[in-house]
């Protein structure tokens, strides 16, 4: 029996993490809070972004973007 080959498909990538964690920072004072919103992943030709949000802040506030670590991750900032 033959096998054949599907020339059209490509090869499977590895599913890449995101380059940036986006961050909404809210300030009350003298503290900051940290939310988690969204992430940003590098284009293939390192031309630019794609930003995803998960929650668009409504009451003002900074969005961040930071380099993920397990820090972060884990302390929420």
């Amino acid at each position: 029996m033959a096998r054949y080959e599907n020339r059209n498909s490509k090869p499977a990538r590895e599913p890449k993490g995101p380059a940036f964690i986006a961050w909404h920072v809210d300030e009350k004072g003298e503290k900051s809070f940290w939310t988690r919103i969204g992430a940003a992943w590098d284009h293939k030709d390192g031309e630019g972004y794609t930003l995803q949000l998960d929650l668009v802040p409504v009451n003002g506030g900074r969005v961040v973007l930071r380099v993920p670590s397990e820090t972060s991750e884990e302390a929420g900032a």
